[in-house]
């Protein structure tokens, strides 16, 4: 009489090797998600940065053809609206629809524009974030002055 144990081969995943696989799966889905939503954010501000100093030239351009600068009327570190941004695209930047999605009538790029006189620097340019659903300011808040200089809000 054979006493053997005959042992078979199964063809499977065990439950166990199963719900690693699923754990790591889901630790990098989210690692990638993090970093996708930080590109997409870095993104925009560089776009709101780009219309900036957009807007400085046409802020060059306007001066020389009135003898002033263009300045939005109630502009201010937090209060660009889409007004506002249709008014810059309108007499700054030929109409180009850069800022304002015109079909959706929001941020292109997340960010409204509005300039603003200051006395010390000729103007200043300012870029407010919006929220994800586009009706209030977010946390970055970005400002250009007329010499140049752009400033950061350090919620950036």
């Amino acid at each position: 009489m054979n006493n053997s144990i005959t042992t078979t081969k199964s063809s499977g995943f065990s439950l166990i090797e199963l719900l690693v696989v699923v754990a790591i799966l889901g630790v990098v889905a989210a690692i990638g998600t993090v970093s996708y939503s930080g590109y997409v954010s870095s993104t925009e501000r560089k776009s709101a940065e780009n219309l900036m100093r957009q807007v400085a030239l046409g802020q060059t351009e306007f001066y020389s053809e009135n003898g002033i600068y263009f300045s939005n009327t109630g502009c201010g570190a937090a209060t660009a609206t889409v007004a506002h941004s249709k008014e810059i695209e309108s007499d700054l930047l030929g109409d180009s629809k850069s800022i304002i999605d015109s079909n959706k009538n929001e941020a292109n790029a997340g960010y409204l524009i509005c300039v603003k006189d200051d006395n010390t620097s000729k103007y200043i340019v300012y870029a407010i974030e919006k929220d994800d659903d586009k009706s209030q300011a977010g946390d970055c808040k970005l400002s250009l002055d007329g010499n140049g200089s752009l400033t950061r809000d350090p919620k950036c």
